[in-house]
């Protein structure tokens, strides 16, 4: 294993698009948790009254872009060696699929979860600077920081969130193989869900929809107020996305171990 993980990780780092999609997930989640902290309108509340606001979430938005450039990177890492007929090389050298395929899972979700983890701390950091230059700081009723558990919970999650989102796209790679079509089946199982409950008048199916979702259910995780209002508790949301990507991933093993490469 510890080879294939090797040879999977060079080839991971030796392709250029991989640092600039991972520099394009820092930077687009970074920069649109700074636009939303300086857009934004809170509330007034009174001082050591709890304000309503979720400020931590706030901080946390730019996931909804950066996830993007990770289910990109996630397909592309799948889908190239299939393109360039990479992966007769790569089987030639694995001849154990599940070793090879174990191999490249693990060295994408390394990279994405470290990249993960520089634009989650940024974007909190730069939020709370934006945040308390506007007057909205913990002791006006706004908990935001670093230190907080319930930020510390959202900024966490958030990481294992994009995390898990690379598994997904990976997975549904192996599957699909090309790299467009998987692309699209990613962002559509994304989208599909919040879409669909907009256009659904029925509280109750608004909710299940919302309790279904890989987006709308992991990204539960963020929030830190109102938290009984919620389809689904944070960590119970995750553990939904969670289940959408391993079954991606069994699915993905199956047919890279069945299926002729």
């Amino acid at each position: 294993m510890r080879r294939a993980l090797r040879a999977e990780w060079t080839k991971l780092c030796t392709v250029p698009s991989t640092v600039w999609l991972l520099a394009a997930t820092v930077v687009a989640t970074v920069g649109i948790a700074a636009t939303v902290a300086a857009g934004v309108h809170l509330p007034a509340c009174a001082p050591g009254t709890p304000c309503p606001a979720d400020t931590a979430r706030l901080s946390l938005w730019g996931v909804r872009a950066g996830q993007v450039t990770v289910a990109v990177l996630a397909v592309l890492a799948v889908s190239g060696e299939y393109a360039t007929g990479m992966v007769h090389l790569t089987l030639a050298a694995t001849p154990r699929r599940f070793r090879a395929l174990g191999g490249k899972l693990v060295a994408v979700t390394v990279a994405v979860t470290a990249a993960s983890a520089v634009a989650v701390a940024g974007s909190v950091v730069v939020a709370v600077r934006i945040f308390a230059a506007r007057g909205y700081t913990p002791s006006r009723g706004y908990p935001l920081d670093l230190t907080d558990p319930a930020t510390l919970r959202a900024g966490l999650g958030s990481v294992f969130y994009l995390g898990l989102i690379a598994l997904l796209g990976a997975g549904i790679a192996v599957v699909v193989r090309d790299g467009a079509a998987a692309l699209g089946a990613v962002l559509a199982l994304l989208f599909a869900f919040p879409m669909a409950t907009a256009l659904v008048s029925d509280a109750t199916w608004q909710r299940r929809l919302h309790q279904w979702s890989p987006m709308d259910a992991g990204l539960a995780i963020q929030a830190t107020t109102d938290l009984t209002r919620l389809p689904l508790a944070p960590w119970t949301g995750l553990g939904v996305l969670a289940a959408w990507a391993g079954g991606a991933v069994i699915l993905g093993g199956l047919a890279f171990r069945h299926r002729d490469a």
